[in-house]
């Protein structure tokens, strides 16, 4: 299934280029979409936007099971191959709701090369109301507070190890159907706040 691309291609590529580039340099802000297009698909208008703005024929990609639907569709709007497997994707997608999350399964990138790494998009419900988190690092002053449903149960314990491998392992956006918030592998999550 091909659903329509951006309505102002320039524009909204740019815009949602913007979105993420803003999201990761302040980790646990959410970010409204600079662009969304394709609510129906899988993915999200969100994610479905980030990935019809970052993927291209140099890069390929990885879905988890339950979005393997949007394979042509990605294909098709952004000429990105599908990876054989997860370590080998410079991008990848998932459902948090549907799919186990396994952060050492992707590409961590080399010691020439740490940003040969998987951005991993994760699309979840909301953004907030979650078990609060207090996370450092750069782009933050001080502490910020992350608050996001759905997690695994051991996402604290699969973080610790990424942070970790620094300046190796994968970054995360976290998308809903309207917004974006990014977790750079540089970011700690020190945990729970109070």
């Amino acid at each position: 299934m091909s659903l329509a691309g951006f309505p102002n291609p320039v524009l909204d590529q740019q815009a949602a280029f913007r979105a993420v580039m803003q999201a990761l340099a302040e980790p646990g802000c959410i970010v409204p979409s600079g662009a969304m297009v394709g609510e129906a698909s899988p993915l999200g208008p969100v994610a479905r936007a980030i990935a019809l703005s970052l993927l291209d024929f140099e890069v390929r990609y990885h879905l988890s099971p339950s979005l393997a639907a949007a394979e042509s569709d990605i294909t098709f709007h952004t000429g990105s191959r599908l990876a054989d497997r997860a370590d080998e994707a410079d991008f990848a997608f998932v459902d948090c709701a549907h799919d186990a999350l396994d952060l050492a399964r992707y590409a961590q990138g080399t010691p020439e090369y740490p940003d040969r790494s998987t951005t991993i998009i994760l699309k979840v419900e909301s953004l907030a109301g979650g078990p609060t988190l207090a996370i450092d690092g750069p782009g933050i002053p001080g502490t910020r507070e992350l608050a996001i449903p759905g997690l695994p149960a051991d996402f604290i314990a699969q973080w610790a190890a990424n942070a970790a491998r620094a300046p190796l392992g994968v970054d995360l956006l976290f998308t809903t159907n309207e917004a974006v918030l990014g977790l750079p592998r540089s970011t700690r999550i020190l945990g729970e706040a109070r």
